[in-house]
């Protein structure tokens, strides 16, 4: 088997565009489709898709790890972003033809299933109705509850500074409280701080917020320093998570020697795809930590996400967007069903997606603004 053509193919997903690849061979009907949906950054990951289209042509498809390695390795310079966001889509094509080339999901070629379902976890969408609450109220909490959802994860409102004083810190520690007060004990409750803050102002935050069970605090500050990442750790009650912004096994290295975070969210649409979340995990089980994979993306990474979800022996539990555009699911079939808190990627060949061409033809890209946050004195902030 041959791979003959490598097409991205942008469809505008709301707030973001989403790239899928679509894996093309010389075997009659069989195609595989993947993601390579990179936030804000899409002409640079359709161009390094284009880009490794000519290493790619001629190679058997089945040979994933061979192919991981020439997309990688095959050219002078290594990682960034954009690259291992243009290898993603395609490792997830790769493993899609090899699971319909054998008639099993691609789970069951990750090692096979290891639990029965997957547990996944929403945000504060709201139920779908015109809100007259902020994102961070405790009505937007509990109206989120819905359509099988127990999990969600939440944020503080407005732009923390670097550094923040007490005012802004009981602020957010009162906010918090009433989300869990809405939602009650029996819902676990996470709260993402966006890598705003220095290590200092996240330990306090972490601690003005440790009597409320989280089940994380995710990007407390930027992964970036592994030191700075470790003080928080070591000073906060609260499992740490990070990892979306990281790519390849060898970022998360430094973190996982420093037992900087609990929890690591890699996203196989960044990262490297399906392969290197699996390699990434199993690092992570050998360090004791656990697997919360990032997924604010498209149906395709929904799905590869919930395959390894199945397959990790260290698997936490999955971020899905709550969908209310209901054309998502006309572009990629069948749409995941969560059924107490819980859902399954079905047992399908490859990734069990069906994607309607002629409806991503619909929904083209949008030149969508990259978002820009700025603080009271007129300086950036970190979105």
């Amino acid at each position: 088997m041959k791979i003959t053509a490598v097409k991205p193919m942008v469809v505008n997903g709301g707030y973001v565009n989403w790239v899928f690849v679509k894996l093309e061979t010389d075997v009659a009907g069989l195609v595989g489709w993947g993601e390579s949906s990179l936030e804000w950054k899409t002409n640079g990951v359709v161009g390094a898709i284009k880009d490794l289209e000519p290493l790619l042509i001629g190679q058997d498809p089945r040979r994933i790890e061979h192919v991981w390695q020439l997309c990688y390795r095959g050219g002078f310079y290594r990682g960034g972003a954009i690259h291992l966001s243009a290898m993603s889509g395609i490792d997830q094509a790769c493993w899609d033809i090899l699971g319909k080339s054998v008639n099993k999901p691609v789970y069951a070629l990750l090692g096979g299933a290891v639990r029965d379902k997957v547990r996944v976890y929403g945000h504060m969408v709201g139920d779908g109705k015109k809100r007259k609450k902020p994102l961070s109220s405790p009505e937007v909490a509990r109206a989120s509850l819905v359509d099988g959802i127990t999990a969600l994860k939440c944020g503080p409102s407005g732009f923390s500074l670097p550094v923040e004083g007490l005012a802004r810190v009981k602020l957010v520690e009162k906010e918090i409280t009433a989300i869990r007060r809405a939602v009650g004990d029996s819902v676990d409750l996470m709260v993402d701080l966006h890598g705003r803050c220095t290590p200092a102002t996240s330990v306090r935050y972490g601690r003005a917020l440790e009597g409320l069970g989280l089940l994380f605090l995710e990007e407390p500050c930027l992964p970036y320093s592994v030191a700075g990442m470790k003080h928080v750790a070591d000073h906060v009650q609260i499992p740490i998570a990070t990892g979306e912004r990281l790519v390849s096994r060898f970022e998360f290295t430094p973190l996982f020697e420093a037992r900087a975070a609990e929890v690591y969210q890699p996203d196989p649409s960044h990262c490297g795809g399906i392969s290197e979340v699996k390699k990434i995990a199993s690092m992570a089980e050998a360090y004791y930590c656990s697997m919360a994979p990032h997924n604010p993306l498209g149906p395709i990474n929904t799905q590869a996400c919930l395959h390894l979800g199945m397959a990790m022996p260290n698997f936490l539990i999955q971020e899905v967007l709550q969908v209310k555009n209901h054309w998502r699911h006309e572009v990629a079939s069948p749409a995941i069903k969560i059924v107490d808190g819980f859902t399954h990627p079905g047992d399908g060949p490859g990734l069990g997606l069906t994607i309607n061409e002629r409806e991503c033809a619909k929904h083209p890209y949008k030149d969508t603004r990259q978002p820009a946050a700025f603080h009271p004195d007129g300086s950036v902030a970190d979105w």
